[in-house]
């Protein structure tokens, strides 16, 4: 066990789950249950539930689940050692000492220290005469070095071995150097070697302030122009964005989604620091989930050349997903934020402040796009112009809002309005029952069991899993109904190995006169505390009585008796996984 019990279940007494889960999440009482919109995916219906009989939360969108410390552990991307101490400093509770195994933590609190170490070093590179090449360079894009302290631009020198020869005589080990993804391994397998060579160097700070990654930009020819940290122990791509940092810390509820390093610094440098952009990679429903925590309106700004207009295409339906209210910045001339604000001189803030005043609607936006792209003169272009449209209205939500946009497009083609809303209410129509039957097969394929990776044999044993996961289930929400059900069935007579890990498991906890739920987070991987919740919630506020668990109990006894696969665990091997899951935890 990663930590003495006693402390963990102090730990989660203290930090009472809805109250940590409330300062990141809006939420509503449901019953004796809150509700709130998912912090982690999209949506605008709320489908994250807090259960306060179990201490857990359950997403019926994407299956996220947990306890209050799994729940720091998503949320501020930490391991489960640092979680714990996250919760442990937030209520004042001191850390057992020597207890636990922190490898993982150690590991990444080295990474982190590497980062910063690497920061510092790449930043004196930038200020000494080899980084004269890195300095022209920024400073030909009219950066300060005001500006260029505040991000903690950097310059990575043109050798091999500089950075790893500098971390290695502060006492960074070779295997931390590669965790950080500051230095790989040479071909020869022989040592390590810089992964940034003759690059301006771009630092990306985590919420509370740790350099995480960076991104390089070449002074050569070379490929790729930019470079960017592979995923690391601290760090994710798809999960982060540039300067949000700073840009959460402006006040304002609206961000500025621009399209690279070098368009944020400018655009922040000439006063709008709410900017952010997304790292070496296109926008992420991860990333946009992330913006929503701190704003309510994205303005995009990406450049205004094809592959900018492609990327704004892919990002509109990504943000509004995540439901935030999105524009789109339309830049004079094809230019790009930081070329536009350069152009205008002295007057290049106030331009630029007046574009983003003059910012349409990702709708306006995306109905510019679709008549582009036809002929009005002409009947036919006219008709397919306007079907085009009306599926994009029939797509939002507010029935006032549609009936502005149906107005408009009225007026401007003569089209009767009524006509415009009956092809709507058509696509509507059509559109929720492809929604029910995906739903329905959504649910079919859940029930089956057909697309569960975790239990994959439950397609092949539907009803005895059935029963076993319900009879789990009842033991954990009646701890005291233990011995009767332990008079009536015993482990060997489960067909699922995994049903059959969950009984042992709360069968010697609940014996041992412990709380069924409080260590789940160390004892279970990620995916089967998710699994293990799914079942405990999938038929929240159907009662559990007496005779439905005599009818598990006998589903059970009848499929044991049928002729079977013995391969399954012994209690042994049982006990050796649950070993092996304590030691790999961390």
């Amino acid at each position: 066990m990663a930590f003495p019990e006693g402390f963990i279940y102090e730990l989660k007494s203290r930090n009472d789950i809805t109250e940590v889960i409330s300062s990141y999440v809006a939420l509503k009482r449901r019953g004796r249950n809150m509700v709130g919109l998912c912090p982690f995916h999209g949506e605008k219906t709320p489908s994250f539930n807090i259960y306060t009989e179990t201490d857990s939360f359950y997403c019926f969108g994407c299956g996220a689940s947990g306890d209050v410390i799994s729940f720091i552990m998503k949320i501020e991307n930490l391991d489960y050692v640092d979680a714990v101490k996250y919760l442990a400093q937030r209520v004042g509770l001191d850390m057992p000492e020597d207890s636990y195994d922190n490898s993982l933590s150690n590991l990444r609190r080295r990474v982190f220290e590497a980062n910063r170490e690497a920061a510092r070093f790449f930043y004196r590179s930038l200020m000494s005469p080899e980084g004269k090449g890195g300095r022209d360079y920024l400073r030909g894009r009219m950066l300060t070095d005001a500006t260029i302290r505040h991000f903690g631009l950097g310059y990575a020198p043109d050798k091999w071995t500089a950075l790893c020869d500098h971390l290695k005589a502060k006492g960074f080990k070779e295997n931390e150097i590669i965790s950080a993804n500051l230095g790989v391994k040479r071909h020869s397998g022989n040592g390590i070697i810089d992964r940034f060579r003759d690059r301006v160097m771009f630092p990306i700070i985590d919420l509370r302030g740790n350099v995480i990654a960076f991104g390089g930009r070449i002074m050569s020819d070379a490929k790729p122009k930019y470079l960017n940290s592979s995923d690391t122990p601290v760090f994710k791509k798809s999960e982060n964005l540039f300067s949000l940092n700073n840009a959460k810390n402006t006040g304002s509820r609206v961000l500025l989604l621009c399209e690279g390093y070098m368009d944020v610094i400018s655009v922040s440098q000439a006063g709008f620091q709410n900017a952010v952009a997304s790292l070496g990679t296109a926008l992420t429903s991860e990333q946009a989930v992330l913006m929503k925590r701190y704003a309510d309106e994205i303005i995009i700004c990406y450049d205004a050349d094809e592959a900018g207009q492609k990327a704004t295409a892919r990002a509109i339906p990504i943000l509004r997903a995540a439901g935030l209210t999105v524009r789109v910045l339309s830049i004079p001339n094809g230019k790009d934020p930081d070329e536009f604000i350069k152009s205008k001189g002295a007057d290049g803030p106030a331009a630029f402040a007046a574009i983003i005043e003059a910012s349409g609607n990702d709708v306006d936006y995306r109905l510019q796009k679709i008549k582009a792209n036809h002929n009005l003169a002409t009947p036919e272009g006219k008709v397919d112009y306007l079907e085009a449209a009306a599926k994009l209205i029939a797509d939002i939500e507010s029935p006032i809002e549609r009936d502005v946009y149906v107005s408009g497009l009225s007026r401007e083609t003569g089209v009767d309005k009524q006509a415009l809303l009956t092809q709507i209410d058509r696509i509507i129509k059509k559109k929720s029952r492809d929604n029910r039957r995906k739903e329905a097969r959504q649910l079919q394929t859940q029930l089956s069991g057909r697309d569960d990776k975790i239990d994959t044999e439950r397609r092949t044993k539907l009803k005895s899993t059935s029963a076993e996961e319900a009879l789990v289930a009842y033991l954990i929400k009646n701890p005291d109904s233990l011995r009767y059900i332990q008079s009536q069935v015993n482990a060997e007579q489960f067909q699922n190995s995994l049903m059959k890990r969950y009984f042992v498991y709360f069968s010697d906890r609940i014996s041992g006169g412990l709380e069924p739920l409080n260590n789940l987070t160390a004892d279970f991987s990620s995916d089967e505390q998710s699994k293990l919740y799914r079942i405990l919630h999938r038929n929240e506020g159907i009662a559990m009585t007496p005779q439905s668990l005599r009818e598990f109990i006998g589903v059970i006894q009848g499929e044991s008796q049928k002729p079977s696969d013995k391969g399954a665990m012994t209690t042994e091997q049982i006990n050796t996984y649950f070993d092996r899951i304590r030691r790999n935890k961390q």
